[in-house]
């Protein structure tokens, strides 16, 4: 029972007009009730023949080949479809067909967009043209700066894909730096120096590059040295900052003026500066003891090749026995001649025969030493002194006896220096070996050393 009563309740409710407060609707409306339906948008009428469905298609830069179901002569009616192309040079960005829709737009957005190439970077030491920019077809014809030489493409292409042709060069330093050495000459040797002092300036250098030079190297002497006799050769280097070189060199000749080589006089010799016959040089002339020289006592070699003066001469020297003291007599051969004072108390004397014939037979060797013998024989009033073939007076003998301390009574040999110093004395005869050797060892000098070790003995 309970559920018939619902029943009827919800028929009611569906039966009972719709009245709502606020609803819009009166109760008498409600009586009247009408079904409203909703228009549907009506679908546009699709025209296949309308000529131009869609907008005309334009493509700048490119080109627009368009296929209508309605024949050639329809570009855009519904249906179209159009395939795009873009000129050379340029890109196309977007699909390469599209089609007038129903919507009248194309299926898509195309357009063409220029080909570029990066720009190139810039080549160090060098530079490059292009003729018409980063753009296709374009070409870049690649330059060095004077001194360097291009290694790699001269020249290189915007291609179609946006790339350039080749590889990037580059500008490499090959060529040698230019370098002029100064001009070879030739140096007279100063005056009494067998050298010359010879300057000069430095090469010209200069890189064809960078003009920076790294390195100027020398081999040979410096400017402003001392150069001999004979040619010198002077040769520079120069480096640049790519290692590479370049040489030149120069001869500097030094010549030595020289006059004719001097002989010595006959009994004599020469001392000579320098080398002895180049310009300037002096050369001195002495005579061998107990001789004296007669002329100039040095020549000069002048700047024409020719000594100055005329040649001296050594003649034997004036003994004087007329002297009246022992010191005047000696002074005579002061640095000339060493003397040899032979005393005998009489001419039979075993010992000065001995002695006698020993000086004698050492007359070149005595000669060669300039060693003068004196001699002293015999008792007053008959005691004779001779030296050489000159005869001494008997004030002399005694006046040399006294100064010597030479005796009457005994034989004995004295050595006199060329100064006058008494340097050794003999009781009994002396040989020539034992006097030459004592001269040889201690009583040459510097000079007569030289000259006995440059000569050969003439007395062998």
């Amino acid at each position: 029972m309970v559920h018939l009563k619902l029943v009827l309740l919800f028929v009611v409710r569906l039966v009972a007009p719709q009245h709502y407060e606020g609803s819009g609707y009166s109760p008498d409306e409600s009586l009247h009730n009408e079904v409203h339906v909703e228009e549907v948008p009506r679908t546009p009428f699709l025209d296949y023949r309308a000529p131009r469905w869609c907008y005309t298609l334009n493509l700048p830069d490119g080109e627009v080949a368009c296929y209508s179901p309605q024949g050639g002569t329809y570009h855009s009616t519904l249906g179209t479809r159009c395939l795009l192309s873009c000129d050379y040079g340029f890109r196309l960005i977007g699909s390469r067909s599209v089609q007038c829709l129903a919507s009248r737009r194309w299926s898509g957005i195309t357009y063409c967009r220029r080909i570029r190439c990066y720009v190139l970077p810039a080549l160090p030491n060098g530079s490059y043209y292009c003729s018409i920019g980063v753009h296709v077809d374009s070409r870049c014809d690649y330059t060095c700066a004077p001194g360097y030489v291009i290694e790699g493409d001269r020249s290189r292409t915007c291609t179609e894909d946006g790339k350039w042709s080749g590889t990037e060069p580059i500008c490499v330093d090959l060529e040698p730096p230019k370098i002029r050495c100064p001009p070879s000459r030739e140096k007279l040797a100063e005056p009494n120096k067998l050298t010359a002092l010879v300057n000069w300036n430095p090469p010209q250098v200069k890189d064809s590059a960078d003009g920076i030079i790294t390195r100027v190297k020398l081999q040979g002497p410096e400017p402003g040295s001392e150069l001999p006799e004979g040619e010198h050769i002077i040769r520079y280097t120069a480096y640049d900052r790519a290692y590479n070189k370049a040489s030149c060199k120069f001869t500097v000749k030094v010549q030595v003026s020289r006059c004719p080589v001097l002989k010595p006089p006959l009994h004599g010799y020469i001392t000579c500066t320098s080398a002895g016959n180049n310009y300037g040089a002096t050369c001195n002339y002495f005579c061998d003891g107990g001789y004296d020289r007669q002329g100039l006592p040095s020549r000069v070699c002048l700047s024409n090749q020719m000594w100055a003066g005329t040649q001296p001469t050594c003649v034997p020297m004036q003994i004087n026995v007329g002297v009246n003291s022992a010191e005047a007599f000696m002074d005579q051969f002061f640095e000339k001649r060493r003397l040899v004072f032979v005393s005998a108390p009489e001419s039979s004397d075993r010992f000065y025969k001995l002695q006698n014939t020993i000086l004698q037979q050492a007359t070149c060797g005595l000669e060669l030493r300039h060693v003068t013998v004196v001699e002293l024989v015999g008792q007053p009033p008959h005691e004779v002194g001779r030296i050489q073939e000159l005869q001494l007076s008997a004030e002399i003998i005694e006046k040399l006896r006294q100064a010597l301390h030479l005796s009457r009574s005994y034989f004995s040999v004295v050595l006199i220096d060329k100064y006058g110093m008494d340097r050794e004395r003999y009781r009994e005869p002396v040989s020539s070996d034992e006097l030459f050797t004592f001269i040889d060892n201690y009583l040459l000098s510097h000079q007569e050393a030289a000259l006995r070790a440059t000569s050969t003995d003439p007395c062998e």
